[in-house]
């Protein structure tokens, strides 16, 4: 899962969503640094992320993009996720996506001596470009994926992962429905 799945997880804003947020920008003891809600937030973050990645529907949704990403796959298919959670919004949540992402991104911009500096660099950005609200466009994934090959060691394939996308939208939201509906029973059951 990435940004808006882990921040929609988390419920309202507060300090477990701020974890669940950096939790891959945090690592080892550098838990300790940060206040109790904020750890159980990261611990969140990391239970989530073991969850999806064994998961057996999660897998079969990566194995669609292994031909363009290889061992990058897992990584492209957390971002097509967050394409289906924004896409089909209004089944999750009554409150409208621009209002969540509005609310999301004061709280963040409150709080923004609280985040690890590697997510302060990054943190105006997407609150700028509204990368959570257009999580919902094709264009929204190409563009995140983009700036992740920019920065990361993930290939600059973006227009790879649109065609899979593309000629297997209707099979890849299925999947992310059934999928979302564990995840979330899970956090439910945790929290």
């Amino acid at each position: 899962m990435n940004f808006l799945a882990h921040i929609y997880l988390s419920g309202d804003p507060g300090p477990l969503m701020i974890g669940n947020f950096i939790g891959d920008y945090v690592k080892g003891n550098q838990l300790e640094r940060f206040s109790p809600e904020i750890q159980k937030g990261i611990r969140l973050h990391r239970m989530i992320d073991d969850f999806t990645d064994h998961h057996a529907i999660v897998k079969k949704s990566t194995a669609r993009f292994k031909p363009c990403y290889q061992r990058y796959a897992s990584v492209v298919i957390d971002v097509v996720y967050d394409h289906y959670l924004a896409k089909n919004w209004e089944h999750y949540s009554s409150v409208p996506l621009s209002t969540f992402v509005n609310q999301v991104h004061a709280y963040f911009i409150r709080h923004y001596f609280t985040f690890p500096n590697r997510v302060k660099g990054f943190l105006p950005f997407l609150v700028k470009s509204r990368r959570l609200e257009n999580y919902k466009h094709i264009w929204g994934v190409e563009t995140s994926l983009s700036i992740m090959s920019n920065h990361t060691s993930l290939p600059a394939k973006s227009a790879c992962a649109t065609k899979i996308m593309l000629e297997q939208y209707e099979a890849l939201n299925a999947e992310f429905a059934a999928f979302f509906e564990e995840v979330q029973q899970m956090v439910k059951d945790h929290l």
